[in-house]
């Protein structure tokens, strides 16, 4: 099955009645497959590798920062790291990802400064980061709605005559993440909906971890997630969503459909969230330890670093790999504490370009003389005046 047509085909496999793409065993072996092949050699699987191990390092620090109180709130990501990297690997420079809020090894690939993830966790800051410089967006907390804004930058890139040249430094195309739980809303089905119609250069990737939050996707699906693309008449393909090979050569071969002006195709990555949906959840409450053991055999970190240690590579590739990831670990602890607070009455600055309406500015006065009572009455009040008018 490859993505160059809607047809899909039945197989009985490990996740359902849909055939799964794998291109590398939990026991970090290669296996071929008729419509998909990870291109690179040995030293982009331990980039790969690299990424992947430095993704969970960054995953595992923000949450030790959660437990001390220095971040509010954190979207773990253990167990997805595959799906991440071998997916965002996949994009070009001209490409362009709409994340959800756990995106975190997408954000690592794109260039993202990983502590500039912190702030919006820390609630200090929207985003810190240059969408346009990255080809990433800021994240996305309502459920779904990025796969709205996905599509609409993707049929944006279609009037922009950013498609169909087979130009690799021109043509573009759009990649739109969420989760299992997320095409239970209706926006992700517009989404699909639209981009179909239009034919718009977007590829939707859907992580499905297995939980929305506390329900299984069984509760949510009588069927497969990549199947509903036929629906809307395309193609859907599922991947080993802990086989970070395979999750590239999908993606790779979906991306560049897109650019070619193939139209949209939406890819289900079978994975699992090894821990909780956020530090806020328990998920003991709705799981049972021996599935989270099953899924842990399934690593997909240990897979590759099977497959490069039986492949001859040296130890010292990886003792390096532990230091640079000690280093990053205290890169981001230093940078999240030394976050500043935010100036909350900035926030009635950037509403417009050209300017406050005088609504907006009475409701900065308002935010402002109550942050004043808090102050030494000596203090000057920060309250300002529209022109023409009195405060």
């Amino acid at each position: 099955m490859s993505l160059t047509t809607p047809d899909t085909y039945m197989a009985d496999d490990p996740a359902g009645d849909f055939p799964l793409v794998q291109l590398l065993t939990p026991e970090g072996e290669r296996v071929s497959h008729p419509d998909f092949a990870y291109e690179g050699d040995d030293d982009s699987i331990r980039d790969l590798y690299r990424d992947l191990f430095l993704m969970r390092r960054m995953d595992f620090e923000a949450q030790a920062l959660q437990r001390h109180g220095e971040l509010g709130l954190w979207a773990p990501s253990q167990g997805q790291e595959a799906a991440q990297i071998g997916s965002g690997r996949a994009l070009r420079k001209q490409d362009f990802a709409f994340p959800t809020y756990r995106e975190h090894g997408v954000a690592l690939v794109r260039g993202v400064d990983p502590a500039l993830l912190l702030g919006m966790f820390r609630g200090v800051e929207l985003g810190g980061w240059d969408p346009a410089e990255r080809g990433f967006a800021l994240y996305s907390i309502i459920i779904g709605a990025q796969t709205l804004h996905a599509t609409g930058y993707a049929m944006g890139l279609t009037l922009d005559d950013a498609v169909g040249h087979n130009d690799p430094d021109r043509d573009a195309a759009v990649i739109a993440y969420f989760g299992d739980g997320a095409t239970s809303q209706g926006s992700v089905n517009e989404a699909l909906d639209w981009a179909a119609v239009f034919n718009a250069p977007v590829v939707f990737f859907c992580q499905n971890n297995q939980y929305a939050i506390s329900a299984s996707t069984d509760r949510q699906s009588r069927g497969p997630i990549a199947q509903r693309a036929s629906g809307f008449g395309f193609t859907g393909v599922r991947v080993d969503g802990n086989d970070v090979l395979a999750c590239h050569a999908v993606t790779t071969q979906a991306l560049q459909k897109a650019r070619d002006g193939q139209g949209p195709s939406l890819i289900e990555a079978y994975t699992y969230r090894m821990g909780a949906h956020t530090t806020s959840d328990d998920p003991t409450r709705y799981r049972e330890a021996a599935e989270v053991e099953t899924w842990r055999l399934k690593d997909p970190i240990e897979r590759v670093k099977r497959y490069l240690q039986v492949q001859g590579t040296p130890q010292q590739f990886f003792d390096d790999l532990e230091a640079e990831a000690e280093e990053l670990g205290k890169h981001l602890r230093e940078t999240c504490k030394s976050l500043p607070e935010p100036d909350l009455a900035a926030l009635f600055d950037q509403v417009y370009v050209d300017g406050a309406t005088p609504e907006l500015l009475e409701q900065k006065n308002d935010y402002l003389r109550f942050r004043d009572s808090f102050e030494r009455s000596d203090e000057p009040s920060g309250v300002v005046e529209a022109e023409g008018t009195s405060a």
